[in-house]
């Protein structure tokens, strides 16, 4: 009879090795993860589904976690799930963990998950909530604290994409690059350095990707 292993209670503090894992399983998501993402979003523009409007962000990010998956092989050494849980940074219970709006999880190692958090954005500069994910979330090592990167979708429902990664980059007071293997899309990327709490062997140079995918004509409910 098959049972279930059971994660130590309070979990042991991660190996080097299990730290080396969890930066190196994908040394490039632009070129293998990201490009899921995108495939779906096409995907979606080409066959609009009905989304909720009471609910924007959760409503889209549900009807992307299947298309991304369709996209895939099924040989990938990861598959994506919607609304992960992310028990390492979890406060003592009755304490809920950090969920992310969408994740790709190790096979080899279910607890490594490489995020995609979600905003809606009504315009270009409607952008306080996926500034605080990415600073209180993301370089607090609360969100991703196994992995080096990350990336931050944004539902922009009106407004250029270009002029909302020109306001990202200045709430971040950072760069950001072209992302080489998307040189049409509106993809880039910013380089960080991290706050790693004490005791902790987490990477603390971060690098997160921010794609604008545009739905325009859709309105959040009032």
């Amino acid at each position: 009879m098959t049972t279930l292993t059971p994660w130590p209670s309070p979990p042991t503090a991660p190996d080097s090795s299990f730290i080396a894992l969890a930066c190196s399983w994908m040394q490039n998501p632009a070129h293998w993860i990201l490009g899921f993402v995108w495939a779906a979003y096409d995907e979606m523009l080409a066959h609009p589904p009905a989304v909720d409007s009471r609910d924007l962000e959760r409503s889209i990010t549900q009807l992307l976690e299947p298309r991304i998956r369709d996209s895939m092989t099924g040989f990938e050494p990861f598959y994506v799930q919607h609304g992960s849980f992310e028990r390492e940074t979890m406060m003592a219970p009755p304490a809920q963990p950090p969920a992310y709006d969408l994740a790709f999880v190790l096979r080899a190692d279910e607890r490594i998950m490489w995020p995609l958090e979600a905003k809606v954005l009504e315009t270009p500069r409607t952008l306080a909530e996926y500034e605080r994910d990415v600073r209180e979330e993301y370089l607090t090592c609360r969100y991703a604290p196994f992995s080096s990167s990350g990336a931050m979708l944004g539902y922009l429902i009106s407004g250029s994409a270009l002029d909302t990664l020109a306001n990202i980059a200045k709430k971040l007071g950072c760069a950001l690059d072209t992302v080489a293997e998307f040189p049409s899309r509106p993809h880039r990327l910013s380089s960080h350095r991290r706050s790693v709490p004490i005791g902790k062997a987490y990477p603390s140079d971060f690098r997160c990707h921010h794609l604008v995918l545009e739905y325009p004509g859709l309105a959040r409910h009032k």
